[in-house]
Order: C-alpha cells, then structure tokens, then sequence
C-alpha cells in the first residue's frame, strides 16, 4: 500500500487497468480480493507496481509547461514557512490547525515552483535559490544573472 490521495489513487487504478488490459473496476475487484487472502492474477500485480512506480517518478521539466519564475524571495518566504510548518507538526502531530498550515504552505510551494509532489518542489525550490545565489569565480556582481530566463524555469540547467 502507498499512501496517496483520492485523486492519485484513481490516477494510478486507471493507469494501472489501463497496462493490465481490464477496467477499473476489476482491477479494484482484484485488488480487495486480494486483501482477504484471494490471489489476484499476476499480470493485474505487476501492472499495479509499474503504475505505482511512474506515479513515484518526477515529471520530466521538459514535459512540463513553461511558466512564469517566482522571485528569490518569495521562493525563500514559502520554503522557509514551510519548514516552520513541519517543525510545528512534527511537535503538535494532533493540531489540526498546524496540518492546515503545513498543507497550505505545502500547496504554495508545489504550485510556486510548478510541480506535482512536495519533495520534488522542496528540491526545485532549493536548487533554484542556489543557482541564483552562486556565482563563477572571477565573475563581476552586475555581470551576473540572479534568476533562470523564463524559458528555463525553476530547477532547470542554464545553457
């Protein structure tokens, strides 16, 4: 079992019936079955593990549309409230006004950066602030670029 939301569940079932050859349904069928003891067929396993796995791999940033760059420091504000928020969870587990935080700060952070989970923006977030903040050795202040070029985007390789 992985966890994940509703919305991603029905995502990977889909994708999952889809490379089985059967319907959601079905597969669902097979999958519950499969929970009491019933084994499903081995072909309905296997294409449940390969829809988990795509699911679990980045998005590719050439797949993904170009978009506006946020600013430095913006892109800091929300990283570093976002850490707070999991400091506050990890020390109040049962505060529901902390899991609201941290899944707003959670939320603005993916969708700031432009990407689907929260680790994958967390790395984005910090590889963009330090591509932004490194400069070559020998480089003049003025002469250097602070952000990626619109057609670069967060988190991908200048040219």
């Amino acid at each position: 079992m992985t966890p994940c939301t509703a919305r991603d569940a029905h995502r990977i079932l889909s994708a999952a019936a889809g490379l089985a050859r059967t319907s959601p349904y079905e597969l669902a069928a097979a999958m519950v079955a499969g929970t009491r003891g019933t084994p499903g067929p081995v072909h309905f396993e296997r294409a449940v593990r390969r829809a988990v796995e795509a699911a679990r791999a980045p998005v590719p940033a050439s797949k993904l549309p170009t978009a506006l760059v946020p600013s430095r420091a913006r892109t800091e504000e929300v990283l570093t409230r976002l850490r707070a928020c999991q400091s506050r969870l990890s020390a109040a587990p049962d505060d529901p006004d902390a899991l609201r935080a941290m899944d707003d700060a959670a939320y603005t952070l993916c969708v700031l950066m432009g990407r689907r989970s929260v680790p994958e923006a967390v790395l984005v977030a910090l590889d963009y602030l330090a591509v932004s903040t490194v400069r070559p050795a020998g480089t003049p202040q003025h002469a250097h670029r602070t952000a990626p070029s619109p057609s670069e985007g967060p988190g991908q390789p200048k040219r």
